[in-house]
């Protein structure tokens, strides 16, 4: 599996670059790879989020979020609305469903696996919540998943809370989820407990590594 390292990437960019890698994965000629990065304060919208003039989960001015620099962008992914900025990794993997058994949920248990695993390695007990993808602690969302296959290649990915302050989630009702909360691995942690930035990205390559063994059985992410 290649796991390219891109940094902070506007979303549009990244967009474009998926594409692309899909498009080449599709041809074989490229092989499994994960795109790892961060985004710029933007808010996303998949099938489920509304339409391009009006997104049923918005809670902030939309005006005042363009002229604050806040990219809003409707996508094809499944899924209602996000967030994603600084502080928050994303993985985008471009990998063939035929090289792994169960299909497109037991694609979604796997990103599930990368989140769990990831939190494992800093001791944080994270797992699923039942009927609400993502990685969870308790009523509290930590890492969120959005996904497209097509043509047996899958794009989007999750997106994972590690460090900074979380306020763009106010400005909407993440994944139109009533009543739960949004957490972060540093928020999780004792104060000056948070490992840093390149620490915490080689943890979830490391995760990515483990999950993805051609072969092996969906791996199980706790309850």
């Amino acid at each position: 599996m290649d796991i390219r390292h891109l940094g902070e990437v506007p979303y549009l960019d990244a967009l474009a670059l998926q594409r692309s890698l899909h498009q080449q994965r599709v041809a074989g000629e490229i092989g499994d790879t994960v795109l790892l990065l961060t985004h710029p304060h933007t808010l996303t919208a998949g099938t489920r989020g509304g339409r391009e003039d009006r997104w049923f989960n918005l809670r902030a001015d939309r005006d005042e979020l363009e002229a604050r620099g806040v990219d809003l962008v409707q996508v094809d992914r499944g899924g209602d609305v996000t967030y994603h900025g600084p502080g928050q990794i994303v993985g985008y993997p471009i990998v063939h469903l035929d090289r792994f058994p169960g299909g497109v949920s037991a694609y979604v248990r796997r990103l599930e696996a990368v989140m769990v695993r990831t939190c494992d390695a800093v001791g944080i007990h994270a797992g699923r919540l039942e009927g609400y993808p993502g990685a969870w602690i308790g009523q509290e969302k930590l890492g969120a998943i959005g996904a497209r296959v097509r043509r047996q290649v899958t794009m989007h990915g999750f997106a994972l809370n590690l460090m900074g302050p979380l306020e763009g989630f106010g400005w909407i009702l993440p994944c139109g989820l009533e009543g739960k909360g949004v957490t972060s691995v540093e928020r999780q942690l004792p104060t000056g407990a948070c490992p840093d930035w390149p620490t915490l990205e080689a943890l979830v390559a490391d995760a990515l590594r483990a999950t993805f063994i051609p072969g092996a059985g969906p791996p199980r992410a706790r309850n």
